[in-house]
Formats: C-alpha cells, sequence, structure tokens
C-alpha cells in the first residue's frame, strides 16, 4: 500500500537566507533515504514537494511503501578453490559458512566476481517497514542539514539538552493518515502543528499528508510552499509597481539584487501582503545609492524607480499580515524608516564639508595589514601601478594617479563608516562636489569594478587602469606575505579578485601580458620583510581562475589546455584562439594534423639531441647542426615535399598571425596534411646516418613549432 507521507519539523523563526537551501536538503535527504530503503519503487518516485516557512521545514511525499516489498540478497561466499577439495567435495570453510548462512549447500550458486570463481547464497528477505525506518531516516536527515551554527537549548523537563538550528516545538509524521510513532530532538510525533503568528485560529490538527497544505491555508493562514508564496509575492510586486507607472530595477545589478531580496523576504512572511509606502521628496536630495541600499538591505523594502531611472520617494513593503485596512502597518515602517534617511541626509552633509584631498594624509593612520602597511602606503603602490597600467595601454597617466590618491579617501567618511558597500561610490560624489575632474570622480566608483562573478566592468579608460591596479596590488601583497587560499578558505577574496582581473584582459581585450603586470605589482612591496615575490605561483593561480572562467564560457577544457600551453601571457586573445580550435575542429584534416603533431612531440621528447643539442665548436661540412634544415641532406622525396610544403605555408600562416586570424592561421595548416602523412609513411625519422636523423627531427621540430603558433595540437 502507497500513501503520501508529511514531515514537518515546527521551530522559532529559520535564517532567512539559509530557509530554502535547509528545505531542499531536509526534503532530499528524506527522499533519498527512503528510495535507499525500497520504500519508493521507482513506479512510485515522483518528486517531492517541499515546505518551508519562516517557522517550520516540510517535506510531502507522494507515494511511499508502508512496507517495502522482500528483496533477493546476494551473500558471497569463499572461492571455489578453497570451498572445494581435490575430488570436488565441499570442504570445512564452505559447510562452515553455508550453515553459518542457515543454507544447504545445494541451495548455492557458483559465479565470477572479477577475479575468481565463487560460491554464492541468494537469501529472500523480508522488506523494512516505514514505522520501523521512519526515526533513523530523520535523525540523518537532520544531522545531514548544512548548518554552520546550532543552538544548544533544554527541553521542556529542564534537563536534556539538545542542538538544531533554531529550538523546534512540534513534530508531524503522517503516512496518508496514520501518525508514525518516531521521536526527534525530543519531540514524539503527532498530527497537530501551528498556523500564522497572529492570523491563524489556533493550533491546526492535520487530517492526512494530503491535506496539509490546504488546511495551512484555510485555516492557518500560511502558504506553505516556498515556490508559491515566492510567485504571490513576486505577481503582488509587479502588480503595485505597475499601477505606479514604476519598476522595481534598473540595471541588471539591480535585477540581480531584487530576485536575491525576493528569496529573502520569501523566507521572512508565511502569510505575506504587499503595501506602498512613501518618504519625503527631501530625502531624495541624498545620492540614491545611499537610500537604495537603506532600503533594500536594512529595512527589505523594495525601491521604485520612474521610467528614466530616477528613485522615487515610493517604495514597496512586504508585509507578514494581510488586512483589510493596512493603513498602521504602512506608518509603522515609514517611521521606521525615515530615521535611517535622516541619518544618510546627515552623513552626506557632514562629509562634504571635507575634502577628499584633505583626508588622504590621515589614511597614514587607517591599518591595512599588518604585513603590508597602512592604507597610505596601499594607496602609493596603486597610484604607481595604475600610472604603469595607464602608459601601457597609452592613456594619460595623469587622471589615473589624481584618482588612485583619492581613491581610498572615502573610507574615513562617515556615510561610508555606516554603509561599507559605498566605498568608491560615495567618493565619486565627494569628488564632483570638490571640483575634480569627470574623469577622476568615475575612476574613483568604478575602482572596485567588477564586485563579483557577473559584475559590470569599469566603463572609463582610467577606471579601467584604476580597477586593474587596485586588484593586482591585492593579488601581490596577500599573495606574497603568505596569505594564500586553502580549499574553502579565501579571507581576502584572492578567487574573486583574480577573475575580476581576468574578466578585465578578456572581456575588455587589454594588450597587456600577465607576468609582467604581476612583476610591476611586486616592485614596490619587495621592501617589505615578509613578502615573497612569486610571480610564477600568482600567475599559475590566476591562469586556474581562467580556466574556470572560459568553460564556464562554453569552451572544451581539452581546448583551453593547449591554447594556454602556447600563451598564458595574452589573455586578450585567448577567446579567438579557441574559437579558432573550434572551427578547426570541424575540419576534415583535425585528426590526421592533431595525431601526427603527438607524434612529432613524442618523437621529440625522445630525442634527447633535440632537447639539449650539441652543439659542435666547427660542423662537419658533410652533416646537419641541430640548427635549421639543409635541402642537400632530404634523402626521400616525401621529406623533401614536407619541406617545400612547409616553406610554402609559413608565410601564410604568420601573415594570419600578424592580423591575429587565427582561424585562417590553423586553416592553412590543414594543407600540410597530405605531405605530412606521406612523410610519415615513407620515411625513418631514426635513419642509421646521425646527419639525415638530426636533419630530419629539425624539419619536424620546424613543423611542430608552426603546427603550434595558436595552439598546442598534441594536447588534443
Amino acid at each position: 500500500m502507497t500513501a503520501p507521507l508529511l514531515v514537518e519539523l515546527f521551530t522559532e523563526e529559520l535564517p532567512p537566507r539559509a530557509l530554502h537551501k535547509l528545505a531542499t536538503a531536509f526534503s532530499g535527504s528524506i527522499a533519498a533515504q527512503l528510495q535507499a530503503h525500497g520504500l519508493i519503487g521507482a513506479q512510485h518516485a515522483q518528486p517531492a514537494q517541499v515546505h518551508c516557512t519562516p517557522r517550520r521545514l516540510a517535506v510531502v511525499l507522494p507515494q511511499v511503501l508502508a512496507t517495502a516489498p522482500a528483496r533477493k540478497l546476494q551473500l558471497k561466499g569463499p572461492s571455489v578453490a578453497v570451498a572445494l577439495d581435490a575430488q570436488g567435495q565441499p570442504t570445512m570453510a564452505l559447510k562452515k559458512w553455508a550453515e553459518k548462512q542457515g543454507a544447504a549447500i545445494a541451495a548455492l550458486t557458483r559465479a565470477s566476481d572479477g577475479k575468481q570463481e565463487c560460491f554464492y547464497y541468494h537469501p529472500v528477505a523480508d522488506g523494512l517497514a516505514l514505522a520501523d525506518v521512519i526515526q533513523p531516516v530523520l535523525e540523518q536527515a537532520l544531522n545531514a542539514l548544512p548548518t554552520p551554527r546550532l543552538m544548544n537549548y533544554q527541553l521542556a523537563d529542564g534537563v536534556t539538552t539538545v542542538s538544531f538550528v533554531r529550538p523546534a516545538h512540534r513534530l508531524t509524521v503522517l503516512h496518508g493518515e496514520q501518525v508514525l510513532p518516531c521521536r526527534v530532538l525530543g519531540l514524539a510525533a503527532d498530527r497537530v502543528t501551528q498556523g500564522h503568528r497572529f492570523q491563524s485560529s489556533g493550533t491546526i490538527r492535520i487530517e492526512s499528508a494530503t491535506s496539509y497544505e490546504r488546511q495551512l491555508r484555510d485555516a492557518g493562514h500560511v502558504v506553505s510552499s516556498f515556490a508559491a508564496r515566492r510567485s504571490l509575492i513576486a505577481d503582488a510586486l509587479m502588480a503595485r509597481s505597475s499601477e505606479l507607472g514604476a519598476s522595481m530595477a534598473v540595471t541588471p545589478t539591480d535585477e540581480a539584487q531584487v530576485e536575491a531580496l525576493l528569496d529573502e523576504v520569501t523566507a521572512l512572511v508565511e502569510w505575506p501582503a504587499v503595501y506602498v509606502g512613501r518618504f519625503e521628496d527631501v530625502y531624495l536630495e541624498v545620492p540614491q545609492e545611499c537610500l537604495i541600499l537603506t532600503m533594500r538591505t536594512n529595512q527589505k523594502y523594495f525601491p521604485l524607480f520612474d521610467p528614466e531611472g530616477g528613485l522615487l520617494s515610493s517604495f514597496l513593503i512586504v508585509s507578514n499580515t494581510a488586512i483589510e485596512d493596512p493603513c498602521a502597518i504602512i506608518d509603522g515602517n515609514e517611521r521606521v524608516v525615515r530615521p535611517r534617511l535622516a541619518d544618510a541626509r546627515f552623513f552626506f552633509d557632514q562629509d562634504r564639508k571635507t575634502r577628499l584631498a584633505d583626508r588622504v594624509e590621515r589614511l597614514g593612520d587607517v591599518v591595512y595589514h599588518a604585513g603590508l602597511g597602512s592604507q597610505a602606503d596601499r594607496s602609493q603602490r596603486v597610484c604607481a601601478l595604475a600610472g604603469q597600467v595607464a602608459q601601457l595601454l597609452g592613456q594619460d597617466p595623469a587622471a589615473v594617479k589624481r584618482a588612485a590618491l583619492l581613491a581610498k579617501a572615502d573610507l574615513l567618511t562617515g556615510m561610508v563608516g555606516e554603509f561599507p558597500e559605498l566605498q568608491g561610490i560615495m567618493g565619486r560624489y565627494y569628488a564632483r562636489h570638490d571640483g575634480e575632474p569627470p574623469a577622476v570622480a568615475q575612476a574613483i566608483a568604478e575602482q572596485y569594478l567588477p564586485r563579483f562573478a557577473g559584475d559590470a566592468l569599469a566603463e572609463s579608460p582610467a577606471g579601467t587602469c584604476l580597477a586593474l591596479a587596485d586588484k593586482l596590488e591585492t593579488l601581490a601583497g596577500i599573495w606574497g606575505i603568505g596569505q594564500r587560499p586553502t580549499g574553502e578558505k579565501d579571507p581576502f577574496a584572492l578567487r574573486r579578485q583574480a577573475l575580476g582581473v581576468v574578466r578585465m584582459l578578456v572581456e575588455q581585450s587589454l594588450p597587456l601580458e600577465l607576468s609582467g603586470l604581476i612583476e610591476h605589482a611586486c616592485r614596490p612591496l619587495l621592501a617589505l620583510p615578509r613578502f615573497d615575490c612569486d610571480v610564477s605561483g600568482l600567475h599559475a593561480f590566476i591562469c586556474e581562475r581562467l580556466r574556470g572562467y572560459l568553460r564556464d564560457r562554453g569552451f572544451e577544457a581539452a581546448d583551453i589546455e593547449a591554447a594556454l600551453a602556447v600563451d598564458a601571457q595574452r589573455l586578450d586573445r585567448i577567446e579567438n584562439r579557441l574559437v579558432a580550435l573550434a572551427e578547426f575542429r570541424r575540419l576534415p584534416e583535425f585528426e590526421a594534423l592533431a595525431a601526427a603533431n603527438k607524434r612529432i612531440a613524442n618523437i621529440l621528447r625522445k630525442s634527447q639531441q633535440l632537447e639539449q643539442p650539441e652543439q659542435p665548436e666547427q660542423p662537419e661540412p658533410d652533416g646537419a647542426d641541430g640548427t635549421q634544415v639543409r635541402r642537400d641532406l632530404l634523402a626521400e622525396p616525401a621529406e623533401a615535399a614536407l619541406f617545400e610544403a612547409l616553406l610554402a605555408v609559413r608565410p601564410v600562416v604568420h601573415s594570419h598571425l600578424a592580423q591575429l586570424d587565427f582561424t585562417q592561421a590553423l586553416e592553412a595548416l590543414a594543407g600540410l596534411r597530405a605531405p605530412v602523412d606521406a612523410f610519415f609513411d615513407k620515411v625513418m625519422v631514426n635513419a642509421p646516418q646521425p646527419h639525415l636523423k638530426v636533419n630530419r627531427l629539425v624539419l619536424l621540430r620546424e613543423l611542430r613549432h608552426l603546427m603550434n603558433r595558436v595552439a598546442d595540437l598534441s594536447q588534443l
């Protein structure tokens, strides 16, 4: 018999940002364990219904068996060599094993285990009962929850202490209409739960697993499904904003923040309603980023924007209470937000009384890192590096250096002290107020871009130089004093900084060599006592982020390795190389040339003479010196034909490479397939005559060098 299974753990308020993750893990663990016990067969497997609210984790599994079907076991016994004597009769070892299993010798079978032939016994075991396994299943599911921190609390007896993410108060476990007896976290399972904290009619007696969602909605004023609740809130937000002719997002970053906030408020409410709040227009004089941050981060409100992207004095509130007259709710929220907006206005007015340039000297009192000095020291390093990057890119270093000098000054302002997320953004406003050039103000705002994966890149030339210098200085400094990421730990976000460097070099096509940039970043740090200039190690670390970035963009791992084997410095060209490789793979000549290239690599690798060519002081007149191909030593027509083909295609390939047309360069190489195939069919590379052997190895070396100008084809 199958019936729906309901498991609900009713708790105090769970962490909102972790709620959906906890519920998904909880339901997934229970479903997986029951399936492993045979209580959910393949014919009954249906998606679990995940339910979670601020005060409950729950799952409904549509079809669960009361008792699993009988199972045929396979018990492995001794090998035939041990189990039978020379006459083929059972040995004492086999008899004892069969007796232990309660089996007759005649009931045993023989089969290979992959190494030797063994005896097996196949008894039929009764299926497990759901009532017998539900408690260990729940215990394991709770223990496996991704909860970084647990709370210890006492049960009602005042003696027993249990641990969970939040104190639990009720446990509901129903198979169909039947309560399954079990106990976890000191709670005995029953069919009683609670609804909305204020709007429910009291405790709710769940009739069956099937009626759970309906009863919570009708009697408890709780929308238990996270997905359904999120959809309701999203629809209500869209309807309200449309009524006002407004939008909740202007930029892609805004859209991502709105989605994240929607997830968070969904985890904060059980019976959602959306209302419109307002504040005085005078607060719109404050930079809108400050107001947006206050409303979204601190108050969980949804700011609204006009069609031109300007902030409105209206905002949307997601309340946990749906009532006919919400005036008290709206008024309460408006009274809460006004002091925060007033604080933002006060900080903005006070900060503008002191110029950014006058704050720079005080950065010497702000410690950046014990091993790397103060923020003033760091500003000087970033300033020098940003100027070098500007010169390498052909930009005016004056604006870049001025922006770098002022970039960290807003850390000393009241606004950034209150809202650290606004560093750089407030610097732009204060720089404009101080009369700094627009390029300087824009660069200050863009210095931290990109802040995270998918974030926008700096748009201005000065901002690009400053952002690249800022990330490189962080990487070089923190890496050089040994504070490197280990496992999942990355306290200084070096992985994110490295990905930012990769994205700027690749997506903005910056013609800069990676190792050269790292060397420039390390140079001002060499005087520090604990600093270790590890250019190659940091280069490899950044290339690891590059590999992941390129895989995420859909490129093949083998192609990435082949391209990096040839050039891991100019990241601005890496995508063009990979696109060319993808096109090259479609040519009929690809497989033959890739195989030939690998064969050439193996031949050259085995040739100690070519790896470490011995250069005689006076080469013999009748021999090859190992540095260039000699026509007069091309004894076989096939090797002469390959040499001529190589000479013909080389200028074509070089011409395409000079124009960075990697696709055409590889297509030109496709013409070498026939002479390469003929060479390996008709020419013996390791000729008995040393001078012929060396000449042929040199020919292969030149061929491989030309073939691998775009990527190392031997790695394909």
